[in-house]
This record gives structure tokens, C-alpha cells and sequence, in this order.
């Protein structure tokens, strides 16, 4: 069945079989691809699914090369859950030299280690994550294409009524986390310009896949009745199973100097209206406190879209799958993506 004809996703393998379901566009990109995928950070919330993406991609394609997933794994079910697929598991800590001198060499590589949550109890570890490790990764895999996994928050917030910052526009992160989502960059494009390693920054914000995501926390808030401030009133989002897809075809894109491209989808949403869909869904009246403030971190992917192609999944239909997903008591990761963070305080 064609993703675009599901209803709804009742359960998390149904979920994980989606997000990690190859594409047309992913096979054919399979069968051209040369060498190995090595996925750095897989143990995170999108690593395993797009690791096992990419495992399926080849197993369409007929190709033998090998997809290796490296990670602290401090969630044993992680680990399991990959090899179970067929998918090589290698355990790192990316801040020690010696542990990275230690990974094999591999042509192509996606780079999703990094730090968020928590930033303001331990800003030390969040620059550490984003910037050492970035410099130890960068310097080992020299040779290699790389995908950087970014952030929309390198760009400061715009007006409300923008289509939003578009790759050329001036970079402006507000706060220490985006600060150091851009010291990542600036790490990885020294390597790329120094060293020749080819790179994509790949801009992601926000991905929604069911247990997580903008759309999520809205969804959850309006059916526990919690408060929904409107003070940052649009955001932009994208399936992760899209952002999956992108993020490995955007392997052929890689050059030095650095291409950025911006990941999301085409609709800016209004957090009012979608907190309305899901009170109307369940008859609630949803708390929204405030009013839409005067700007919002929007990203315009005008330029991704036309190199990679539309995402399959519309934020229509997204909505109806979070409603589904929430009305029927879905897991919740619990990890709030702070889309309503206006001061970069995470």
C-alpha cells in the first residue's frame, strides 16, 4: 500500500516498518551508490530508523554494501533492534580520540551525534558534543561524504508573516544550543576546505514521527487540557520517514566547500489552528494562552525540495496520523521539541 493511502498507524512496529520503508527514489539511489554507509550517532531517536532505511534501500537494490551503526548504545534495545536487521552495530564514545581513531574508514557517512536537551543544566557537555566531537569525527572520516545533521536554529528567528530563512540568508543562532549547532558547522567546514571532505548540512527542523515532534506536543497538550502558549505561533514540520529519505540522497550532494540545505516541509502551520484540529477531533476546548508573537524560527526548503523532491507525506495527513496515534494512548517519548522556545533557552 502506498504511504499516502494509510489512514492511520495503530501500532510501533507498524510505525518503525513505515519510517524505515524505502522509496522509489531511495532504491534507485541505492543501486548507484558507491561503498559502504556508515550512520554516526545511531542510537538516537531518528539513527535506528534511518540506518535500517538504508539497509532496506540496498536489500531492494540487490546491493551488497554494508550499513554500520555507530553509538554509545546506552539503550541496549537500540543495538538489538538494529543487528536483529541485518545492520552492523559498533559502540563509541565520539568524545575519545582513541575510540574514534578506532572506527574503520568508510566512504559515505551520516553524522546525527550531537546535544540538545539539557543545554542549560550542562552547557559544557553540549559544546563538547557539538564541537569536539565534530573535530574528532571530522579529522577521522577525511576522506569521506558526509552528511551533518544541523538545525534549523542556526538562523536567527524571522518575521511571522516570512516564507522564511532561506541557505543564503545571514546566520544568527539565538541562545547556547544553536550557538553550538553552529560551531558543528564551522567545525565541519574547516575540515571540508582544509581537508577536501565533502560535505552536506543537512538543516532539519522539525522532524514528527508519531512518539515525537511539534505536532505531538500539541496534540498531547490538547488532550491532557494543558496550557498552549502561542507566543512563537507557526512552525514548519516533516515526517521522519521524509527527513529519512532526504538525508541519504542528499549523499550525492556532497562537495566542498559545504552545501547547506534546509529540511522540513512546505507548510508553515499556525500552533492556533493545529491545537483547534485536535480539540475539534476530540471535542476539548483547547487552552491556547497569548497571542502569536511577532517572530518564529521558520526555514524555507524551496531549494532541498527542488533537488531531493516533495515530501511524500503532506502535514495534512500527518495530522490525522498524530490524532490517531494520540486518541488511541500511542507511546510518548516525553522529549518536547521546544518549537515554542522564543529566548534559545533549552
Amino acid at each position: 500500500m502506498s504511504i499516502t493511502a494509510i489512514k492511520s498507524i495503530a501500532t510501533e512496529d507498524q510505525l518503525e516498518e513505515l519510517l524505515s520503508r524505502p522509496n522509489a527514489a531511495d532504491v534507485e539511489w541505492a543501486r548507484r551508490l558507491n561503498g559502504d554507509i556508515m550512520v554516526l550517532g545511531a542510537g538516537g531517536k531518528m539513527g535506528p530508523s534511518l540506518a535500517l532505511r538504508a539497509r532496506r534501500a540496498f536489500d531492494a537494490a540487490g546491493s551488497a554494501h554494508r550499513v554500520v551503526a555507530v553509538s554509545r548504545f546506552s539503550e541496549k534495545a537500540a543495538r538489538e533492534f538494529l543487528e536483529s536487521q541485518r545492520v552492523e552495530t559498533l559502540p563509541c564514545d565520539f568524545l575519545d580520540r582513541q575510540q574514534v581513531e578506532r572506527l574503520p574508514m568508510c566512504d559515505n557517512v551520516l553524522f546525527m551525534a550531537g546535544r540538545k536537551f539539557g543545554t542549560g543544566e550542562r552547557s559544557d557537555l553540549t559544546w563538547a558534543s557539538n564541537t569536539i566531537v565534530p573535530a574528532n569525527l571530522g579529522l577521522r572520516f577525511r576522506g569521506s561524504r558526509m552528511v551533518v545533521f544541523s538545525t534549523g536554529n542556526v538562523y536567527p528567528l524571522v518575521e511571522s508573516s516570512d516564507s522564511g530563512s532561506a541557505e543564503a540568508d545571514p546566520l544568527g543562532p539565538v541562545g547556547e544550543y544553536a550557538q553550538s549547532c553552529l560551531g558543528r558547522e564551522r567545525v565541519m567546514e574547516y575540515c571540508s576546505r582544509e581537508l577536501g571532505t565533502r560535505c552536506v548540512m543537512f538543516r532539519l527542523n522539525y522532524a514528527v514521527d508519531l512518539r515525537y515532534g511539534v505536532l505531538v506536543d500539541i496534540a498531547w497538550k490538547v488532550r491532557k487540557e494543558a496550557a498552549i502558549d502561542l507566543s512563537v505561533g507557526y512552525a514548519n514540520v516533516i515526517w521522519q520517514g521524509d527527513a529519512n529519505s532526504m538525508a541519504l540522497r542528499s549523499l550525492d550532494l556532497c562537495q566542498s566547500p559545504p552545501r547547506a540545505l534546509n529540511v522540513t516541509g512546505p507548510e508553515k502551520l499556525s500552533v492556533r489552528e493545529v491545537a483547534q484540529f485536535f480539540a475539534a477531533r476530540w471535542g476539548k476546548q483547547a487552552k491556547l494562552t497569548g497571542s502569536e508573537g511577532p517572530r518564529a524560527l521558520l526555514s524555507d526548503s524551496t531549494l532541498s525540495r527542488s533537488l531531493l523532491g516533495e515530501p511524500e507525506v503532506p502535514a495534512s495527513q500527518l495530522l490525522e496520523w498524530v490524532a490517531n496515534w494520540v486518541e488511541h494512548d500511542g507511546s510518548y517519548l516525553g522529549k518536547p521539541t521546544k518549537y515554542d522556545v522564543a529566548d534559545g533557552k533549552f
